[in-house]
């Protein structure tokens, strides 16, 4: 069986909400989002990245005896660098990349991720059809894009560690 890690990144400002902090830490149903995306992975180890100066929302959401955190970086890629770095001492097989602002992630993506790395992909992201009907401004018209060959990027991203 593989060793598989998960690093769910937490370090957005959430300045797009326009809400007082950031959205990773807001409640769903009566819970953070951030626990619930840790609590989706229960089972595999978790290491969170959050922003600096975040300390006090991650205690807030996570709790006291909370693992400690990784300070992320400035940008999202910063932050995956940073979390990919601590990592390194006790270095898994695989690696899976989640944001905290995706919580109602469900076991089975979970799993179908990892198990198309432990049947040896280098790399597996979870995808999803294009449903709705999107448009692009053209010439100061709008005009109708073809969502055939479209799909949804979605999380966790896995891939080999090394």
């Amino acid at each position: 069986m593989s060793r598989t890690t998960v690093l769910i990144v937490a370090a957005g400002k959430g300045e797009r909400t326009g809400r007082a902090g950031p959205k990773q830490y807001e409640s769903l149903a009566g819970q953070p989002m951030l626990r619930r995306a840790v609590e989706a992975f229960s089972g595999w180890p978790v290491r969170v990245v959050i922003g600096p100066g975040q300390e006090s929302f991650y205690q807030a959401a996570m709790g006291l005896d909370a693992p400690a955190p990784i300070i992320g970086g400035a940008r999202r890629q910063d932050s995956v660098r940073l979390g990919l770095e601590a990592l390194a001492d006790g270095a898994p097989d695989f690696v899976l990349i989640h944001d905290a602002a995706r919580p109602l992630v469900s076991r089975a993506v979970i799993e179908r991720t990892i198990a198309a790395l432990e049947a040896g992909a280098a790399g597996a992201v979870p995808m999803l059809a294009v449903a709705d009907t999107l448009r692009r401004q053209e010439g100061g018209r709008w005009v109708t894009v073809p969502r055939e060959g479209l799909q949804r990027a979605q999380t966790p991203q896995g891939f080999r560690y090394g």
